[in-house]
């Protein structure tokens, strides 16, 4: 099983950028699609981005589609979050998140679906 923790987190202005990484320690971080989750004060965990085990797929939620950018490199067992254009509606604590997936075309979209989740990271977009 793989341990997660990330990084890249802070304050930025709205409008500006951040880049999350979430580095996986084990040997079998391919065997994992991976995702991204944020959960702002007072809300539910939502879905932000995810990507299939081979980095061919990816998929995004409704709010961030355009402006974020998922990848990953499994020779360093990292995957990132590129966030540009960022607005006050994207402030919450952040987490990656590790899904045994069967193939490796899946992305999983849906937070039961993964097993493994690092600790979160803070974002705050201020006005």
């Amino acid at each position: 099983q793989v341990q997660l923790v990330e990084s890249g987190g802070g304050l930025v202005q709205a409008g500006g950028s951040l880049r999350l990484s979430c580095a996986a320690s084990g040997r079998t971080f391919s065997s994992y699609a991976m995702g991204w989750f944020r959960q702002a004060p007072g809300q539910e965990r939502d879905f932000v981005a995810g990507i299939s085990r081979n980095g061919g797929n990816t998929m995004y939620g409704a709010s961030v589609k355009g402006r974020f950018t998922i990848s990953r490199d499994n020779t360093e067992n990292t995957v990132y979050l590129q966030m540009n254009n960022l607005n006050p509606e994207d402030t919450g604590v952040y987490s990656c998140a590790a899904s045994r997936a069967s193939t490796i075309t899946v992305v999983p979209n849906n937070l039961n679906q993964y097993a493994t989740w690092g600790q979160g990271t803070q974002v705050t977009v201020s006005s």
